[in-house]
């Protein structure tokens, strides 16, 4: 069987002053072989366990001559030099490796092990299979997430398949190395007819990308439409792939599901609607009224788009553009109230630095949803940053956010992102969507 390498030079430096990655085609790491990162020691045990992101601080010395570039192939060892298991170097990020494989994987399945190409194949296969266990792509739905980064085991890649095409959303260094490779397997997915490779520019600055670069190489992408159609859960869409995220908030689909089954009779407000996901489903649930609310004039006239698609009453529906904390404050002030309030604002921590200034912002946030629902009536909120999420903090905020109010919350429903959107229990790091309903007496 295929067996990591064992090279074993000279130790070089963790660090070296480097100008950003040029992004070329991917090439072996030199003649003499693949390096090897060698790990603290007592560092080695999370990453046996099997979570992807070897950060550098973890890193004790890297051993190969030339030393390895990033993009590289390497092979992950403990302080004995035994192997971990093997990943994608990078000399510049936080993130020194994200390991592909551990040891015992790349023993039992040799023709992935040091092959970046194959366990691509292999990995986005396997996705397309679960894809299809959880029936997805259907008749009522075909937007959805193809792979979810870690939880597909492609640390730094995610595809979102909109009808036929797809979204490839890019935060890492190898992604882009491997971009021809990555394409060539999404178009072997039978209903896939365009691909929109949308880099994320901040990110891959931190991971050493040069944005010079990006611009060159997705000059040239013009066959993908700008706009498309989807399905989701037997509601059309018009969706912009140039709108936010990758076009479609398919994270919340199951929660969007669950809107339009308790919107029966109701008068309903959406908060940060957008293209007006749960204000749709409210009225195709049977609410009464519904009213969305969004800063964004494009994410609004998509929304009355999906209006008439529906082939929606446009006098039970109507959206408005504000900013949501000022329309909050002047329905409170005339004295308006809903029976359900949805309430699903932009990412307020994107990190844990500023998770302190965040919270304040969601609780006042919530706080003036709740003075808007009707007492005993029920409040959809959530958070989209990880940094929330993965703290556990959310429902002390909301309990902050009730005092304030002067209300009385009861937690009726948790959910979360998605059944296409798997998470590894070895990077529970992934979960970042919260959704919280809440009864408000």
């Amino acid at each position: 069987m295929k067996q990591f390498p064992t090279l074993l030079m000279k130790s070089l430096p963790l660090r070296c002053s480097i100008p950003p990655l040029s992004i070329s085609k991917p090439k072996s790491n030199s003649k003499g072989g693949v390096a090897k990162v060698v790990l603290k020691k007592g560092k080695t045990q999370l990453f046996k366990d099997g979570n992807p992101m070897v950060y550098s601080g973890a890193v004790d010395r890297i051993i190969g001559r030339p030393p390895p570039k990033t993009g590289d192939i390497v092979v992950v060892a403990d302080g004995t030099e035994k192997p971990i298991g093997w990943g994608m170097y990078n000399s510049v990020s936080m993130f020194c490796v994200r390991l592909m494989q551990l040891q015992d994987e790349a023993t039992s399945d040799s023709l992935c092990a040091l092959n970046m190409e194959k366990l691509l194949e292999t990995r986005i296969d396997a996705a397309v299979e679960l894809r299809k266990s959880l029936g997805l792509p259907s008749v009522d739905t075909n937007a959805y997430r193809l792979i979810n980064s870690e939880g597909d085991r492609l640390s730094g890649l995610i595809i979102d398949v909109f009808g036929d095409v797809a979204v490839v959303a890019s935060s890492a260094a190898w992604v882009e190395k491997y971009k021809p490779e990555i394409e060539a397997c999404i178009r072997k997915i039978d209903y896939i007819n365009h691909i929109n490779w949308r880099p994320s520019v901040d990110i891959l600055k931190e991971d050493g990308v040069n944005v010079s670069d990006l611009k060159e190489m997705h000059s040239n992408l013009t066959t993908c439409p700008e706009r498309t159609k989807i399905m989701e859960n037997g509601i059309a869409y018009t969706i912009s792939l140039m709108g936010q995220k990758t076009g479609f908030y398919a994270d919340q689909r199951e929660n969007r599901q669950f809107i339009s089954r308790i919107s029966g009779g109701q008068k309903v407000l959406d908060i940060c609607c957008y293209s007006g996901g749960f204000a749709l489903n409210a009225v195709r649930g049977g609410a009464l009224n519904v009213t969305g609310v969004d800063s964004s004039l494009p994410a609004l006239e998509l929304a009355k788009e999906n209006v008439a698609l529906n082939n929606m009453d446009p006098g039970r529906i109507s959206f408005l553009k504000e900013d949501a904390t000022e329309f909050m404050k002047g329905a409170l002030l005339r004295d308006e109230s809903w029976d359900i309030v949805i309430i699903d604002p932009p990412k307020l921590a994107p990190s844990k630095k500023v998770l302190h200034g965040a919270s304040g912002m969601y609780r006042n946030l919530n706080s003036l949803a709740m003075q808007l629902t009707k007492r005993g009536g029920l409040l959809m909120t959530c958070s989209c940053s990880g940094a929330v999420t993965q703290s556990g903090i959310f429902l002390r905020i909301l309990q902050g956010a009730a005092s304030m109010a002067g209300r009385k919350i009861t937690v009726l429903r948790q959910g979360g992102a998605a059944c296409d959107h798997p998470i590894d229990p070895s990077y529970p790091e992934g979960a970042y969507l919260s959704n919280v309903l809440l009864r408000v007496s």
